[in-house]
């Protein structure tokens, strides 16, 4: 994928205009609220309901077609029309109208006030809401902490202050038809009977007939088709693949077609990992459920596979926003990253160990064994 820092050509395509959500109240920014599904304002509780409309439709992308002409169709998010790369993990943010400074969500690092125009961007065709609001995010968090053994102290005060941010996360979808061809062998077990040898109890040699297994291989080749539906690929490159993996899973059958609306009190990261890149580790993920496909078709009672190859057909793609909360914590020079899933409330992350605590309870242990020591031999006396 280019550098989205690097200059692209001028698209044909004007970017559409982007919307603002000002409080008819009091004039104060709207922010999308997870509890009422709507527009509130923070200051003086206006609500409002997002207008949804058909254009707003999950839709499928070509995926070909779109690789061909990808300059032209792409436009940036309406109100995101900025985006600034943090200097510490390399995230690439999307920015709100008029923001002056903030902080990445993902490292806690300062983010430079240098925005540059979003281009070459492929715009987002479906949107997960938000449906655990900070507060629930925060409780949710705070249950993870209890389960949690020699945490250092510090680490509750995220909780307790809420220091999470709600981040919007790219994803990519792929729909793909895939034809696979293979050449093999078959091996089906069957029984043989052999002679062996063996010395009886009075040590006199004696002969047997024992049965054992042996594999008959046959040559097989042949085909395979399967078509897979929504094959997840994150986008991002500011989370570790083991918090990405066990963040979920994520209802997929409750996507809205975007609209900004969802983005507004939120932060939204843009996709570091590109459609065709996406697609590449879609056939990763997809690469099992095809081999175990071809094992099915061969049959028997093994398999050897020599070769296969994969040819995929209809393929389509959708860029996704998926919510989640983030909570980044620096401990002994490390930085450590706890995720809440947006509509779940489920929490994962790596947790800091406090040496501290550990000593204490060394310490702890060792004065309960030497105190029973020295009444035991107290009483013996």
């Amino acid at each position: 994928m280019a550098d989205p820092q690097q200059k692209i050509p001028t698209v044909t395509k004007a970017p559409p205009e982007g919307r603002k959500f000002p409080c008819p109240q009091c004039g104060a920014r709207l922010d999308y609220d997870p509890r009422v599904r709507g527009l509130a304002c923070p200051y003086c509780g206006h609500k409002e309901e997002i207008a949804k409309d058909s254009s707003a439709a999950v839709l499928e992308r070509d995926y070909l077609k779109y690789l061909d002409n990808q300059e032209t169709d792409a436009t940036p998010i309406p109100g995101r029309e900025t985006q600034t790369r943090c200097t510490g993990c390399g995230a690439m943010v999307l920015l709100e109208e008029k923001v002056v400074t903030d902080r990445c969500p993902f490292c806690g690092t300062h983010l430079e006030n240098k925005p540059v125009a979003v281009v070459g961007m492929i715009a987002p065709e479906a949107i997960l809401p938000f449906a655990v609001d900070l507060r629930d995010a925060r409780e949710a968090f705070t249950t993870w902490l209890a389960g949690l053994w020699f945490a250092p102290s510090e680490l509750t005060k995220i909780a307790t202050l809420g220091q999470l941010t709600g981040v919007y996360v790219p994803y990519w979808t792929y729909d793909t038809m895939t034809y696979t061809f293979y050449d093999g062998e078959r091996g089906d077990n069957y029984t043989d009977w052999v002679t062996e040898t063996y010395r009886d109890q009075q040590g006199n040699t004696q002969t047997r007939q024992v049965a054992v297994t042996r594999v008959a291989w046959t040559s097989v080749s042949g085909e395979v088709q399967h078509f897979f539906d929504d094959v997840l690929v994150c986008a991002s490159k500011s989370l570790p693949q083991s918090l990405v993996d066990a963040v979920e899973p994520w209802e997929l059958a409750k996507l809205d077609g975007f609209l900004p609306d969802y983005l507004s009190g939120f932060k939204t990261e843009r996709y570091a990992i590109g459609l065709k890149e996406g697609f590449q580790v879609a056939k990763s993920l997809i690469g099992p459920t095809i081999d175990g496909l071809v094992r099915r078709d061969i049959g028997g009672d093994h398999q050897r596979v020599h070769e296969q190859k994969t040819k995929h057909s209809a393929i389509t793609f959708k860029h996704l926003l998926l919510p989640v909360w983030v909570a980044v914590y620096r401990y002994h020079d490390r930085t450590f990253q706890i995720l809440v899933n947006g509509t779940s409330g489920k929490v994962v992350g790596k947790r800091p160990w406090s040496t501290m605590k550990i000593v204490r309870l060394v310490v702890l242990i060792a004065a309960a064994v030497g105190l029973i020591a020295f009444l035991v031999m107290h009483f013996k006396k």
